[in-house]
């Protein structure tokens, strides 16, 4: 064996020595992380996918890269088959070096592109914010532990998550994958999750990615990095620190690596010294100046998706999110990219780009080395220079089991916050009059309402009607992956209002909404009889916390503001920073126990 194949030596010994025998093509290729989708059963895809730019082959033995971002997969059994073949055609390369393949968030019902996938083959648990009312760092480390678990059968061994995030700004479109608005209790879920990523003495562990530097959560207005008009991000309220603060621990805790955002500070000083407004991942003063030097980072820093080139897909285009470089060439931005910190190109395939600017001296090779260092220690850390592949036949009884599906679902039911019961009917109690409770329904599948009564077509005819609707948000599909974002303002139309009204005064109502980002309520509470607020969970979860067959016990991770008046006039840095919230951080309602169906 040469010594980086021999595992009796550390990820560092056996870095060192790998590093000396490759190539510059082997070590730029190291610093690309891009999308890659797989072939119908498990094959290799060796066309240009829906958003992935080319072959298999061509990223793999031509390119050298070996991170890549999966998109859809079809089952289980094809994911491993896919991911051994992957590896198979890595092994061809000059000296084998495995993939690491990553992946955004599977394990909740929302389905976003750009920053989760909904997968059935895996088990259901709330989405993060969800967790976030349970307020349990034990909760938040199973479910990392089953997230680990889950990946790793199928070849999955990077995770772009968990978030650190906090909620403060109640319109941004990407609360849901934070956990709450508060510092503290990020700081601890955030923690949790690292650990159970991670895993035991002799499990297999999921590169865990730390996310978004130094805190995405304060876009000005609630609008999204993701697009130009969303490029800022602001501190009115001086909050910096408290976004800070879960990364602080995350750092300390030893997560693998570390994402920063989009955004681009806007009027922040720090010790007296004015932060350039450039993009979190071209800020040399926010990755070398804080998170290497002050924090004492040295791990990866993994940019954000497409900071160097415009992504076209179709006929839409998504501009570079290079912002406040934007006049700078691609090959410009690269090189600031480098010069800020970051070790590595998120969304990225353009090799030819970086080895032209070593060519060039542009950039130096013992550059791209210090960054190839800490990319391949992470790998042997992972033990994919051991044994990459998965055992395929195993696969399918791996993951989703019964197990794991009945504590995902018990999670949801408690994740349930109860926001007001004015007619007490949860937990919903029997009819009384020895037949099955009618029941009109609204965002319920047929299925869902069989198993709790009979269901009938008119509020008129029913004992109760149960309703679900989301959160509102205004539709935009201008630019590439907009359509997947849920913008805008958070109140509802004012018909609304009057629809649930009418169904009321037919018979009792319980609405449900789904909080994928606060909702202004405030004309909706008076018009039903209780309210609950929902973070990714199911029709059954949900039907299960009104029963009481698994209680509700969720409080809320973030305020629901009273009115978008006092959204706008908040800062969006400050938690809590709206004033006199129509229901506070912390709300949920503490239900007597009752017999129920």
């Amino acid at each position: 064996m040469d010594p980086y194949e021999d595992p009796r030596l550390s990820p560092a010994e056996r870095t060192e020595d790998l590093l000396s025998r490759l190539s510059l093509a082997e070590k730029a290729g190291l610093l690309f992380h891009t999308v890659i989708e797989t072939g119908e059963d498990g094959a290799l895809l060796e066309t240009p996918g829906a958003i992935s730019k080319s072959p298999t082959t061509t990223v793999v033995a031509e390119k050298l890269m070996t991170h890549f971002n999966v998109h859809g997969l079809e089952s289980a059994e094809a994911a491993a088959r896919w991911h051994n073949r992957l590896q198979e055609l890595a092994e061809t390369t000059p000296h084998g070096i495995p993939v690491t393949v990553s992946t955004d968030p599977r394990h909740g019902g929302a389905q976003n592109a750009g920053t989760a996938w909904a997968t059935s083959f895996f088990s259901l648990w709330p989405e993060p914010l969800g967790l976030g009312a349970l307020r349990d760092p034990e909760l938040v480390r199973d479910w990392a532990d089953t997230v680990r678990r889950e990946y790793t059968a199928v070849g999955i061994r990077a995770g772009l998550h968990p978030v650190a995030d906090l909620a403060t700004e109640p319109r941004w479109a990407r609360q849901r994958e934070c956990f709450s608005q508060d510092p503290e209790l990020t700081a601890r879920l955030v923690v949790a999750a690292l650990d159970g990523l991670a895993g035991g003495e002799g499990e297999p562990s999921v590169q865990s990615t730390v996310k978004h530097f130094p805190g995405a959560g304060p876009q000005k207005d609630g609008e999204d990095a993701h697009f130009p008009y969303g490029r800022d991000q602001v501190y009115p309220g001086g909050r910096f620190e408290e976004h800070l603060l879960p990364f602080r621990a995350a750092i300390e805790a030893g997560t693998d690596a570390i994402m920063p955002y989009y955004g681009r500070p806007v009027g922040l000083e720090r010790d007296g010294e004015e932060i350039e407004a450039v993009g979190f991942g071209f800020n040399r003063q926010m990755l070398t100046g804080l998170l290497r030097g002050e924090l004492g980072y040295d791990g990866v820093i993994l940019s954000d998706w497409e900071l160097v080139n415009d992504n076209h897909v179709g006929e839409q285009v998504l501009p570079a999110r290079a912002w406040g470089v934007e006049e700078l060439t691609p090959s410009q931005r690269m090189a600031r990219i480098l010069e800020a910190g970051a070790d590595q190109f998120g969304g990225e395939e353009c090799t030819d780009l970086l080895l032209d600017l070593v060519r060039e001296g542009v950039v130096s090779e013992e550059r791209i080395t210090d960054s190839a260092r800490r990319l391949l220690q992470v790998k042997f850390r992972l033990g994919l220079f051991d044994d990459p592949y998965v055992d395929e036949s195993a696969a399918a009884a791996s993951v989703g089991t019964d197990e794991d599906r009945r504590r995902g679902h018990e999670a949801q039911a408690r994740s349930v916050v109860v926001l007001h019961d004015d007619g007490g009917l949860i937990p919903l109690r029997p009819t009384g009059e020895g037949r099955p409770r009618r029941i009109y329904a609204e965002g319920l599948s047929e299925e869902v309402v069989a198993a709790l009564g009979e269901q009938v077509a008119r509020p008129e005819d029913a004992d109760l009607a149960l309703v679900r609707i989301g959160a509102p948000f205004q539709p935009r599909d201008d630019l590439f992956l907009e359509a997947w974002f849920r913008q805008g303002d958070l109140a509802y139309p004012p018909g609304l209002a009057h629809r649930l009204a009418r169904i009321r005064a037919a018979c009792p109502l319980v609405l449900d909404v789904d909080l994928d980002r606060a909702a202004v309520l405030t004309d909706i509470a008076p018009v039903v009889d209780a309210l609950t607020g929902t973070f990714g969970v199911s029709g059954t979860a949900w039907t299960d916390a009104l029963t009481g067959r698994i209680p509700a016990q969720g409080r809320l991770p973030l305020d629901l503001p009273r009115s978008m008046a006092a959204v706008r006039s908040a800062p969006e840095d400050v938690p809590g920073g709206t004033e006199d919230p129509l229901y506070p951080y912390g709300h949920g309602l503490e239900l007597e126990a009752r017999p129920c169906d």
